[in-house]
């Protein structure tokens, strides 16, 4: 379901540049292929209140959120659904954007004489937004080279800010890591394998040793499909998992040449390697970096491909050796759960001393809905919830954000509608309303929303900063758990800042 394109080194005195060109509205464009990180189907997006109206929505790659921008709607073109042949193009600006198009088209090499400045030239998009024109390219008279910096710059002002710190610090850590390059960086160690007639690959830093096939695989339940289960390797827990189900491919009992190869996932401890199966394990190989490819957009496209870094030719191109990422193929997170799940079935004594401990790496959060999208707040900033009485009490004078005002046990509350609060469309009054009472600075106000959804633990490592995507929203949405097991965001409101400090004095003197 991915495209995935990887730009391929150039030599530095080379006069011919690589663009993805792609069509938006009744226009082709381009953009250099350096900062396209890859280009994927257009996906599900949860939507953010309070952003720019060219955003889409937040996506999740691969457990990373990705802002989803429309570049039709950027340029004020018609509106038009998401078809077959939509994609968005993830370019990375210092954090990675994805950006809609009808289609892509292809990438094309252009000899950099056939590239014009764009100013002056009367095009249906401003000139400042662009970096220059392609003449006479892959069929076209003329192709639009977008400049994605000024795009982001115009649009979505805190994103912007974010780009040029992370460029910054991108600098800076360059130069700190050029300083320690030596001849190891020319060439790739790899340890090689055999799964359904194809060679794969690992970097060697990541493998950490390689054993038999054991007696006994423990099953673990509700596992994803491609775990097979866990594993005792001296006194420790080892999950493993099968790449031919990873891969989709044809299933296929252990035998003696069976071996697994345990991959190192993230920092040291528990959790931190996998055992991958495979058919066979081949040899230590020494590539030079020269030697390995990005995978070509076509491949990309192809079921199990989606996580292949790059594509080694050996033997004059008879041999070609697929490099696969274990960083983004063997997620830490889901393996943690596998080994999670086995500890609370084999050793509950000991799981209810880690519940202990647990709590201080979780967040009790109140989750509850806006249209179809899910929001939370810390259960300790939740005073209560109540039904939304069939009417509410009109109050002369009283700010216009306020819906009213209701009696709660002998006390005025002001009552403010959530959606409203965020710019999001009016819904009208249902029996599944509640009004979430917080206090903010002292002040007790309650907020309708559609409905409340459930009391949920989170654990403290799923939380991240939400993209900052405009100053209100980068105040009152500023995290989000992002459950990519469950295939779940979730944006966390912050209580302090739904009232303004002005409004709150006003809100404090409300009497019936």
């Amino acid at each position: 379901m991915r495209d995935e394109i990887n730009p391929a080194p150039q030599a530095a005195d080379s006069e011919v540049r690589q663009f993805v060109t792609f069509v938006a509205g009744n226009q082709v464009f381009a953009v250099d292929m350096a900062p396209v990180q890859e280009i994927i189907r257009v996906p599900e997006v949860v939507r953010v209140p309070l952003a720019p109206p060219t955003l889409d929505g937040l996506a999740n790659l691969r457990g990373k959120v990705l802002p989803i921008i429309s570049l039709r709607r950027i340029f004020g073109y018609p509106e038009r659904p998401a078809d077959d042949a939509s994609r968005a193009v993830v370019i990375d600006l210092g954090q990675p954007l994805g950006f809609v198009v009808d289609r892509v088209a292809s990438v094309v090499g252009v000899d950099v004489r056939q590239i014009e400045d764009a100013a002056g030239v009367s095009t249906t998009v401003r000139s400042e937004l662009l970096r220059g024109l392609l003449k006479d390219v892959g069929g076209h008279a003329m192709i639009m080279v977008l400049d994605f910096e000024r795009l982001i710059a115009a649009e979505f002002a805190q994103a912007a800010r974010a780009v040029r710190s992370a460029a910054v610090a991108g600098l800076n850590a360059g130069a700190a890591a050029g300083a320690d390059d030596g001849a190891a960086a020319d060439e790739l160690q790899l340890v090689s394998f055999e799964v359904a007639g194809q060679e794969y690959a690992v970097a060697i830093e990541n493998v950490q040793e390689i054993v038999q096939m054991p007696d006994e695989i423990v099953e673990v339940p509700h596992a994803e499909g491609h775990v097979l289960g866990v594993m005792t390797l001296r006194q420790r827990l080892l999950p493993l998992v099968s790449l031919r189900r990873m891969f989709a491919l044809p299933e296929r009992a252990a035998d003696e040449q069976s071996r697994i190869v345990v991959v190192a996932i993230g920092g040291a401890g528990v959790g931190a390697a996998v055992g991958v199966v495979m058919d066979s394990v081949n040899e230590v190989l020494r590539v030079p970096l020269s030697g390995a490819e990005p995978v070509p957009p076509l491949l990309a496209r192809e079921p199990g491909m989606a996580d292949i870094a790059r594509i080694c030719r050996l033997d004059g191109g008879k041999r070609l050796v697929s490099i696969i990422d274990a960083a983004s193929m063997f997620r830490q997170d889901a393996i943690r759960e596998v080994l999670e799940n086995q500890h609370m079935q084999t050793h509950m004594e000991e799981d209810t001393g880690n519940g202990r401990a647990g709590s201080d790496d979780e967040e009790q959060l109140v989750v509850f809905r806006l249209g179809q999208e899910e929001f939370g707040v810390p259960i300790d900033s939740v005073q209560e919830i109540v039904r939304v009485p069939e009417q509410l009490t009109q109050v002369p004078r009283a700010p216009a954000f306020v819906e009213g005002v209701i009696n709660l046990r002998g006390a005025v509350l002001p009552v403010v509608d959530l959606r409203r609060r965020l710019g999001l469309l009016h819904a009208e009054r249902s029996d599944r309303q509640r009004i979430m009472v917080f206090v903010i600075d002292g002040v007790r106000t309650g907020f309708i929303v559609d409905s409340v959804a459930e009391v949920l633990k989170v654990e403290r490592r799923a939380i991240e900063p939400a993209p900052c995507l405009s100053a209100e929203q980068s105040r009152l949405l500023a995290r989000m758990a992002n459950l990519e097991k469950q295939k779940r965001m979730i944006q966390l409101l912050d209580p302090r800042h739904l009232i303004a400090e002005g409004d709150l004095a006003q809100l404090a003197g409300i009497e019936v």
